[in-house]
């Protein structure tokens, strides 16, 4: 595949990039890599190859869920810098 200057302009769109002119020619010999890279990779037999569904072998170590003592509302709300009784008091974000 061939890299050429409506290629990146269309990538640069895509991407809301504006990309000038002494850059195009860097971003089109940095894309032209890429593809050579991976039409090499295209070139592997892989017939015999097992797809991965995980890099690793590892798994997620989980612990047991356990129920610990929580905190009473009034020791939640004791360091707010505003509150009410129940609840803690924040800034309006959303303007009418």
């Amino acid at each position: 595949m061939e890299v050429n200057d409506a290629l990146i302009r269309q990538l640069g769109t895509l991407a809301r990039l504006e990309i000038n002119p002494g850059e195009s020619e860097e971003i089109r010999q940095d894309l032209q890599k890429m593809i050579t890279f991976v039409e090499k990779l295209a070139e592997l037999d892989t017939k015999d190859v097992k797809p991965l569904l995980h890099m690793t072998a590892d798994t997620n170590v989980l612990r047991n869920d356990e129920v610990l003592p929580g905190i009473s509302r009034e020791e939640g709300l004791k360091n707010a810098p505003a509150h009410t009784e129940e609840y803690f008091s924040v800034p309006k974000v959303i303007k009418k």
